[in-house]
């Protein structure tokens, strides 16, 4: 071996006993040189060096198989210009810091530590076990706003997305929900919104999973449902009940512990609908609507939900006739709740997370890499790197 300094780095130049040469197809010892072809391959640094090995790769005959090829090297895997040792490195460093800032550590391309990145996500995590699938959450994110949504699946027990998929439609989800079903998976439950898609693609593929509708985008409609009437009923005002009116929207959403006094939100709002006869009609209703949840039993709860869905549709409202009519529509998949107390929580966190990770990362070309490293987020630590 022989030993070069240049450029502040150090160069290895070094080579392969011609003794303990094999033919890598057979892997027999009698074989013929046919010269060598040199190739560099870049190291792990030495403090702030740059590592490079120079290596002669020979090029054999093989006497038992007559394959005519070059033996295989060792430490780098084929078709790479950087040794396996670099490539642990690579990985270890991304664990802690951006693409950008390992290449510019490395005095490398942006490009290969994607490279590599790439190739251990696919490794890891383009073939996730399905088998063990109980518990699911199925939900979309935004990525920009006007532009086309991606649907994430995620295995409630372990907290790991399995899925993602660009688009939100039953053609979008079926495939995933049939592999799923091919791998024996016993999936007792899935939570979903209430996404038409979503529940068709989750009856049509897995018959025996409860449809668990999740409890936050129950109240998220309600909410709209209720901004709606006050916007209708802002409208129709005049005078002094246009002005109470005024700056009242996230007064009726707020729930009536996190009002503040100071402000004096509480009278505010009493006010407004001690004025508004129908206004108040659907904020207590909203309110009500919560304890479907707090019920003792799944009996008890089905009493609750057929008196709210009959007082809402006989309260001579439109917008609360509609939003009986949703729950009446989707009663088995809210009292389902009782059987299978899941929601979509925990993937709401995890798509923050992904919107953070895009944030940081200032966007994704590679829609391949950006879905990997959305399969390995529930790996990250403490900070997000792009």
């Amino acid at each position: 071996m022989r030993t070069e300094y240049a450029d502040g780095g150090v160069i290895f130049n070094i080579s392969q006993d011609r003794d303990r040469l094999v033919c890598p197809a057979c892997g027999n010892a009698p074989v013929i040189l046919r010269g060598a072809s040199e190739r560099r391959f870049l190291a792990p640094p030495i403090g702030r060096k740059r590592v490079t090995i120079v290596l002669p790769v020979p090029r054999i005959e093989c006497l038992s198989c007559g394959a005519v090829r070059q033996v295989e090297i060792p430490f780098a895997k084929e078709r790479r210009r950087h040794t396996r040792s670099f490539e642990r490195y690579v990985l270890e460093l991304s664990r802690l810091m951006t693409i950008s800032d390992v290449a510019r550590h490395l005095g490398v391309g942006w490009d290969l530590v994607k490279e590599i990145l790439k190739r251990d996500l696919l490794r890891r995590f383009s073939k996730p076990k399905l088998r063990d699938l109980r518990l699911l959450a199925i939900d979309e994110i935004s990525l920009r706003r006007g532009f086309s949504l991606m649907t994430v699946v995620m295995d409630l027990e372990s907290g790991a997305v399995v899925h993602v998929v660009e688009g939100r439609s039953l053609k979008a989800l079926e495939p995933f929900l049939r592999k799923v079903r091919r791998s024996g998976a016993r999936v007792e439950a899935v939570a979903v919104d209430f996404a038409g898609a979503y529940s068709l693609a989750v009856t049509t593929c897995l018959p025996k999973a409860a449809l668990v509708y999740d409890r936050f985008h129950v109240m998220k409609l309600m909410n709209t449902k209720l901004s709606q009437l006050r916007h209708d009923v802002w409208r129709e005002a005049v005078g002094m009940q246009k002005k109470v009116l005024k700056g009242t929207r996230w007064l009726l959403l707020k729930g009536p512990a996190k009002l503040s006094e100071e402000r004096r939100e509480r009278e505010r709002l009493e006010e407004a609908l001690r004025l508004n006869r129908p206004l108040a009609v659907g904020y207590y209703l909203k309110e009500e609507l919560r304890e479907l949840w707090e019920q003792e039993d799944k009996t008890a709860a089905a009493a609750f939900l057929t008196d709210w869905i009959q007082r809402a549709s006989t309260a001579g409202i439109r917008l609360l006739r509609t939003m009986a009519a949703t729950l009446a529509g989707h009663r088995s998949g809210l009292l389902a709740w009782y059987d299978h107390p899941i929601s979509t929580g925990p993937l709401e966190g995890t798509n923050n997370k992904i919107k953070v990770m895009k944030r940081m990362a200032y966007g994704y070309r590679d829609m391949e890499f950006f879905k990997l490293k959305i399969l390995a987020l529930h790996e990250t630590r403490q900070t997000l790197v792009g």
